[in-house]
């Protein structure tokens, strides 16, 4: 049980009032002792650590109510403190060498979890290459250790899909973000900045390209199926595997068999995943570039008149700081007309009774000739629309048009006061994380223009 191993109270320090300076204090013994030869450091150099750490002016102050005594204390004293406090809950330990000179340990457990909340801290990201390497490694090797390989092939596999899982949970979480974002910029920033630099360009697109399952995975599942039906590998990983985990050898080969057709099937069904991850990507794009166009959308049509009039609400309802559901508070709804619920069915409600069957007289049908004026006509606004849509092709038509001889410019520099342009301009940002397109892309800083405020960047025709 997980709390037989860690004590009751291990968390505490970080769920805390002064929980900034506990773990900033953490980090700061980890960093020290993870330099030496074991995890053990005299505490004298740990209490003038620490001692630094409350003297400097970026220290966090140690709440009144976690001080075991009123009143002031010194630096050396916090230091100390929070040496008994770390040892109380458990997350160091202090001996006594035969110098008779305290040393302090971190414990087993301690050190697995910081590396894992430093890693959560520092927001870092599977490296999937790393796993496939390593398994594409293992699977090719022969002769030596087979089992503690196979075990090692599992452990990749299992951090890999992981990783995957994790990177299919964060797109959705993104997603689901989305709609709190009440304004074009924020929805920009939003997708060109925080997910295209947390996500994309981390880890969606190395995925694609150098992290892609696909190069290795062929050559993997046929190893490990030739494996599968290997006697002797069968018999030799059986061997070492009863040894490492204290087993029978025939409950050893049932392990083998059954950890080596786990990792086949789950390389084949790995695709479902990576499919899922596409169209998250897809559909997460796809929602912010058309929730931008919907915000800068201004029209006469029934369209743009009810987006007016909810984006009007909207402002009342945030202004006055009701509820939705008592939307009808405003005044100005009075003038709108009041959709309601109706409770029961009668001659005067909106219910349409369903009519009994009637006998089908069949009539004559009569010969219409189609306008052939009116055919022509719609077709020209079939075309007209055709052409309005934008895409890749005609997006990198658009920037060579605008680039001219030239071999670079400012978003900046494009006539954002005409038409669509400035939805362009987003195409083009958008577009630009591609490796394909004639062109890419330098981030500059904000500016402001036509009435637009975004950041500006240069657009470099690519050579060759």
């Amino acid at each position: 049980m997980l709390f037989d191993i860690i004590p009751e109270n291990f968390f505490r320090p970080l769920a805390a009032p002064g929980k900034i300076v506990y773990w900033e204090c953490i980090c700061r013994l980890f960093s020290v002792t993870s330099k030496q030869l074991s995890f053990g450091v005299e505490r004298d150099v740990l209490v003038d650590e620490l001692q630094y750490y409350f003297e400097s002016a970026m220290s966090a102050d140690i709440p009144e109510e976690e001080l075991e005594e009123a009143g002031s204390m010194t630096s050396r004293d916090k230091a100390n403190f929070m040496l008994r406090r770390l040892e109380n809950y458990g997350w160091i330990y202090i001996d006594v060498d035969y110098s008779y000179v305290q040393r302090v340990n971190f414990r087993d457990y301690a050190i697995q979890i910081i590396k894992s909340l430093m890693a959560v801290s520092e927001e870092r990201r599977a490296e999937y290459q790393g796993y496939i390497y390593t398994i594409y490694n293992l699977a090719r090797a022969s002769g030596t250790n087979p089992g503690l390989g196979l075990l090692q092939i599992v452990e990749n596999m299992d951090a890999l899909i992981t990783g995957l899982k994790s990177l299919n949970a964060n797109i959705k979480r993104y997603i689901d973000e989305l709609t709190k974002h009440s304004t074009v910029a924020e929805i920009m920033d939003a997708l060109l900045n925080d997910y295209y630099t947390n996500v994309v360009d981390k880890a969606y697109h190395r995925l694609l390209t150098s992290d892609n399952v696909a190069k290795f995975r062929p050559e993997i599942i046929e190893r490990l199926e030739a494996n599968s039906r290997s006697e002797h590998f069968l018999k030799a990983a059986a061997e070492e595997i009863s040894e490492l985990r204290e087993i029978s050898p025939e409950e050893a080969r049932e392990l083998v068999l059954e950890l080596l057709h786990e990792v086949i099937d789950a390389f084949r069904s790995m695709d479902e995943i990576l499919d899922e991850i596409n169209k998250k990507n897809t559909r997460y794009q796809r929602a912010a570039i058309n929730r931008a166009r919907f915000l800068l959308s201004s029209s006469e049509d029934i369209r743009g008149q009810l987006k007016e009039i909810l984006t009007f609400m909207n402002e009342r309802i945030q202004e006055q700081n009701i509820d939705y559901s008592a939307v009808y508070e405003l005044e100005e709804t009075d003038r709108l007309i009041k959709i309601f619920s109706w409770d029961y069915l009668d001659m005067d409600s909106l219910y349409a009774p369903v009519e009994g069957k009637k006998e089908f007289v069949p009539q004559d049908a009569q010969l219409i000739i189609p306008d052939e004026e009116a055919r022509q006509e719609k077709r020209r606004q079939m075309r007209l629309k055709l052409e309005q849509t934008l895409s890749p092709e005609k997006i990198e038509a658009y920037v060579k048009e605008q680039l001219g001889d030239r071999k670079r410019m400012l978003a900046s520099e494009l006539p954002l006061s005409e038409g669509d342009t400035f939805i362009k301009m987003i195409y083009i940002r958008l577009y630009g994380q591609r490796k394909r397109v004639a062109y890419r892309l330098e981030m500059r800083d904000t500016v402001e223009k036509d009435g637009f405020r975004f950041r500006d960047f240069v657009i470099v025709k690519r050579e060759g």
